[in-house]
């Protein structure tokens, strides 16, 4: 009647899971050891896919802070084809922005957005920050009050130019002015001043990547920090592409129907665009399409190679899981056999099958959510690294563990706990009962199990396909190191001036420019200077022809530097043939070109490039039929420009004072010394005392833009060499614990053979061999599956076949030796078995 009460007013379901629990926590401190052992293995694989996790969850799929009702909200991509092939473009010109706001109906708000780093302050304290210009509309896409203040009206933001009023961001308000009540007073952005008018929220970031903005105006006034054709015509014409456009769209509309009636109005804003520009390429022949996709440009339809490594690592990261379960589960194997004993006593007392079982699963799971919270703490320390390696310094992105992050750690011990006590629990409970009741003391002490040997395959078979993916990116990176870039920029500094104040015409801006570049090669340890049109990897390109070819378009894309003589001293790019640009070149004199190697083969094929003429239009003199020669006097060194694995680096040289001495705005100069970074402040206050009035310069290394050319390869290089040797650890551990348990279970067999005559080295073969035969079974099957694998993974690796077989055969000698290295301690213990003693057991 007692138990009877008892179920009825009880909760035994719960009751039967606290006994559960009691009795695993007495179980697992009974063994230290193996607790430990087990706990750390799960928190390597829980912890890696808690990382990465984060990382992708950020930069690809969380929404927005504040965002209202995100699965409606898009960015805009517009394809087309040019030089053919198709590009994707998400900045689009304010006029197109204006063109598709009017001709789509299928949205219910559409914003404009556009971020620079422009100089904020005055004297002393102007430092260089995050400006997000965004249309009125852009507030009314988030659920969110100001700090302070108010946030700019449509009024405000109007054409051709909108009211200079600003709102601060939280953050700035607290660091730049300590929280002080700032409303109604003036900030200098640029060379405009604008009148603060409220505080954002906590928090919030807009639509921003990476850094959270510290200044928002609105988007009409952005014109006024750029030249005077901009501020005029920036509203009308389509040459400038600066903005960002984000819509919502109606309820009920997919994005396949938003992006349809995009595509329709694109159309309908490039035929008013041909009323302006006849040459702008027919639709036929552009296809022009427009898609609504993720607001994240790195889930974007174009995404980058950092955004692809990251998902190919998120797979990774899942394998490294499976290995660490893996391992686990042949640990919890071999705990089981070793209780055999017991098992049989507990079923012949009564406790059911299924009992037992639900036993070794809450154990199981015990174990899994130990190693889910020694993961979160893993994935805090892996997140920093892994954060230096994808953003800037300063960069408000933060891994800190939050609940989604907690939710896969925890969904992850969940599916970890089942994978690793179900085995385990089944063969408890099919244990022979009778025949472990009736077992003497050595019968039964050791068994091979081929769900083990198993499980130890396919731990080797998954490391050394990611031992192979490092391996292969690990070449990519070295052969992407290995480009001949054509210059060396790491002496070298960009200075960038950024004129303030009063007004100043071109003719002004060009003498100030010319005093800077003057008092820049006077500097102590700068060894030559120069001034160009446009930044590394950020080239233009202009009208060209050529004296008997139809179309040089057709041969590729052609980009332009306009630069002034000391240019090839500073970038080191050699000079092959005839001469550099000189003091010779100036405005009068007849008009010379420097082309690249590349360049003079694909427009001469078997000729002197040196004095043929080409013919370079600007604006309107790109209608002239016939532009004024200009005469090839050099032949430069191939040089990455455009992009670093350009493979064309159709690149040519002209002389800014025979063009346009105001083009030139950047300037460049090459340091002397290893310790470039300790020069920049001194480098930065020179140039700053040139400068008019409130002007500002900002001064980096050049070698900080190759470097983010650079970074997807070193990003999936770095990652997978780091999972990959987390695998191989957890894999070798794993060999190990299973070869170091069967020599202690065969202790008295190995007793016996020795005092049947088996020497040392007998020994050590028969138990080398057990590892050696699971490394080389592993090495086999991964082999196989990293092979037809090998397709997708070809598209992120840089010159280098996905089945190298330098690679390949790498990793398998590796496993090899890790399987030798996983017997030979074991083997060394086997050694020590005492005949006498195997014999008295008897």
């Amino acid at each position: 009647m007692k138990e009877a009460g008892r179920s009825a007013w009880g909760f035994p379901a719960i009751e039967t899971v606290l006994r559960d629990l009691r009795y695993a926590v007495r179980g697992l401190v009974r063994s230290p050891g193996f607790s430990i052992t087990v706990v750390l293995t799960l928190a390597l694989g829980i912890g890696a896919n808690a990382t990465i996790f984060a990382v992708i969850d950020r930069l690809m799929y969380r929404p927005f802070p504040y965002l209202r009702d995100p699965a409606q909200v898009n960015g805009v991509y517009l394809r087309s084809i040019g030089r053919e092939r198709e590009r994707t473009y998400s900045k689009i010109p304010y006029t197109r922005y204006l063109d598709l706001a009017r001709n789509t109906h299928l949205f219910s708000q559409v914003a404009a957005v556009a971020e620079w780093g422009v100089a904020v302050g005055i004297g002393q304290e102007t430092r260089v920050r995050k400006v997000v210009g965004v249309s009125a509309s852009f507030f009314d896409f988030f659920d969110l009050t100001p700090e302070r203040g108010r946030f700019f009206g449509v009024s405000e933001d109007v054409t051709p130019r909108g009211a200079m009023v600003a709102v601060l961001s939280h953050g700035y308000w607290v660091t730049g002015f300590a929280g002080k009540p700032v409303l109604d007073q003036q900030i200098r952005v640029g060379s405009v001043d604008y009148t603060i008018i409220g505080i954002a929220p906590d928090g919030f970031v807009g639509t921003g990547q990476g850094r959270a903005p510290d200044v928002l105006v609105p988007i009409t006034t952005v014109p006024a920090n750029s030249d005077r054709a901009s501020q005029e015509d920036y509203y009308t014409s389509y040459r400038w592409d600066w903005i960002e456009m984000l819509v919502r769209r109606k309820p009920g509309i997919s994005p396949a129907a938003a992006s349809a009636d995009l595509t329709g109005a694109w159309i309908r804003s490039r035929q008013i665009q041909r009323a302006i520009d006849p040459a702008l390429r027919a639709d036929s022949a552009a296809r022009p399409r427009a898609i609504a996709g993720a607001v994240r440009s790195a889930a974007g339809p174009d995404a980058g190679l950092e955004s692809r490594v990251l998902l190919w690592v998120s797979g990774v990261a899942a394998i490294v899981l499976l290995i660490a379960c893996a391992n686990v589960a042949n640990l919890m194997l071999a705990r089981v056999m070793r209780r055999g004993r017991e098992t049989a006593v507990r079923l012949a007392l009564g406790v059911s099958r299924s009992r037992l079982a639900a036993q070794f699963v809450t154990e199981g799971l015990l174990l899994a959510g130990l190693g889910a919270v020694a993961g979160l703490l893993f994935a805090q320390l892996a997140g920093a690294a892994i954060r230096g390696l994808l953003l800037p310094e300063g960069s408000t992105f933060n891994l800190s563990a939050d609940w989604r992050t907690i939710g896969v750690a925890a969904a992850c011990a969940l599916v970890a706990g089942l994978l690793t006590a179900i085995g385990p629990a089944i063969l408890a409970s099919r244990s022979d009962l009778g025949g472990a009741l009736k077992a003497g003391a050595r019968e039964g002490t050791y068994r091979r199990s081929r769900l083990r040997g198993a499980l130890l395959v396919t731990q080797g078979a998954l490391s050394v396909v990611l031992l192979i993916g490092a391996g292969l990116f690990v070449r990519s990176l070295n052969n992407v190191l290995a480009i001949p870039l054509g210059y060396d920029a790491s002496p070298v500094l960009e200075i960038r001036p950024d004129f303030r104040g009063p007004e100043l015409d071109s003719a002004s801006r060009v003498a100030v420019r010319r005093r800077l570049l003057a008092e820049a090669e006077r500097i102590p340890g700068v060894e030559a200077g120069a001034r160009v049109n446009s930044m590394l990897f950020n080239t233009s390109t202009a009208i060209l022809r050529v004296p008997g070819i139809d179309s040089v378009e057709r041969l590729g894309r052609f980009n332009f530097q306009l630069t002034t003589p000391g240019y090839f001293k500073v970038m080191q790019t050699r000079i092959l043939r005839g001469r550099g640009l000189d003091d010779r070149d100036r405005e009068h004199a007849a008009p010379v070109v420097v082309v690249s190697a590349a360049m003079a083969k694909a427009l001469w094929p078997g000729k002197d490039a040196l004095g043929q003429c080409i013919e370079v239009g600007w604006g309107p003199a790109a209608r002239i039929p016939t532009p004024p020669c200009t005469t090839v006097v050099g032949i430069a060194e191939d040089a990455a420009q455009q992009g670093l694995i350009d493979n064309q680096r159709f690149m040519y040289y002209l002389a800014v004072d025979q063009v346009e001495p105001s083009w030139a705005s950047t300037l460049m100069v090459r340091m002397t010394g290893s310790d470039i970074e300790d020069q920049i402040e001194r480098v930065r206050r020179s140039m700053q005392a040139v400068m008019p009035g409130d002007g500002f310069v900002v001064v980096r290394p050049l070698q900080e833009v190759v470097d983010d050319q650079r970074r997807g390869w070193r990003l999936g290089a770095t990652l997978f060499a780091a999972f990959g040797g987390l695998a191989l650890v957890v894999a070798a551990v794993g060999l190990y614990g299973v070869i170091a348990y069967s020599v202690a279970q065969r202790m008295h067999e190995l007793g016996v053979r020795m005092a049947l005559g088996a020497r040392s080295g007998h020994i050590v073969r028969l138990v080398v061999a057990q590892g050696l035969g699971y490394a080389a079974a592993g090495s086999a099957i991964g082999l196989v599956i990293a092979a037809l694998a090998s397709r997708w993974i070809e598209p992120l690796l840089y010159q280098e076949s996905p089945r190298d077989p330098v690679t390949y055969g790498a990793v398998a000698a590796v496993m090899i030796v890790v399987g030798i290295v996983a017997g030979a301690v074991p083997a060394a213990r086997a050694l020590r078995a005492d005949p006498n003693r195997a014999l008295r057991v008897e």
